[in-house]
């Protein structure tokens, strides 16, 4: 029987190209497909896999592809993955890149674009919730899902250092959260919206502008900054993921990576909450 049609490939690519001028970074995600048509049909019929390229070889070259083309648009840079598959395996006759990318917007602190601060395209959801009987009621705002992420000044260090613990120490990392925060209203303002804008403001400000020791050390932070902006709000509960960004290991490639190329990966994820309040 013949064999009509047939191509194979790697999915869900995942990589970050960083570049980094100073204190000024630009991020660029993608999450790319990339399938192979060709002289491949041993495979199927015989079992015969000689003319094969491993998919581990597609997504390594994919992140050394980024490490040497760490400032190319999206566009140029699928067309830079095919020429090289092009070009080092004579049985490719065809490539199909498709790339999703998720973008990162510069925020702005003080009415200043900050130099490694970033929110993401198309952002969380709001949330309220009212609950209320003949004796008053309770009224909760917040945010569903607000992705943020800053590509320095943040650490990992000084966790227990126990026989299961793999993670080296770091005091530069990318730290990136998809954070849900509720706060409650110890008094109904006149304008909410303004509140609430003014609240995210400061979360952000206070998550950019200075170190983290870790997503402990910030989400509290943030918390007490929240609760002295804004004093119509009695309590600010957080829950926020890790959002992980790995350095990708090219020593097998004879190329160094000084923070410049990275896998995205949001599974498993650790997971932080904690409730701040004013006391009293």
């Amino acid at each position: 029987m013949p064999l009509i049609a047939s191509r194979y490939g790697k999915e869900q690519v995942r990589v970050m190209r960083l570049t980094r001028d100073g204190d000024h970074h630009t991020p660029r995600e993608l999450t790319l497909s990339v399938m192979l048509t060709g002289r491949f049909d041993a495979a199927w019929t015989e079992g015969d896999n000689r003319a094969c390229i491993a998919t581990d070889s597609i997504k390594n070259i994919v992140n050394v592809t980024a490490a040497r083309n760490l400032a190319l648009d999206k566009e140029a840079f699928v067309a830079a993955v095919a020429r090289v598959l092009l070009d080092t395996y004579p049985q490719i006759e065809m490539v199909a890149i498709e790339a999703e990318e998720t973008r990162w917007l510069r925020h702005s602190i003080d009415g200043q674009p900050h130099g490694h601060t970033f929110t993401r395209d198309g952002n969380g959801v709001g949330f309220v919730a009212l609950v209320a009987d003949r004796a008053g009621s309770t009224l909760r705002s917040g945010l569903r899902g607000y992705t943020f992420m800053k590509t320095t000044q943040s650490g990992w260090t000084g966790f227990v250092a126990d026989q299961y613990r793999t993670l080296p120490d770091t005091t530069d990392r990318i730290a990136a959260t998809s954070m849900d925060a509720t706060w409650t209203w110890a008094a109904v303002p006149a304008a909410c919206e303004t509140a609430n804008a003014r609240i995210l403001a400061t979360l952000l400000a206070v998550f950019g502008t200075t170190y983290s020791r870790g997503v402990q050390d910030s989400m509290y932070r943030m918390g007490e900054a929240a609760l002295a902006a804004v004093q119509d709000i009695s309590e600010i509960t957080f829950v926020m993921p890790n959002k992980h960004y790995i350095p990708v290991d090219l020593t097998a490639f004879s190329l160094d990576n000084p923070g410049t190329v990275f896998l995205p990966t949001d599974q498993p994820y650790g997971r932080i909450e904690a409730t701040v309040s004013r006391g009293g």
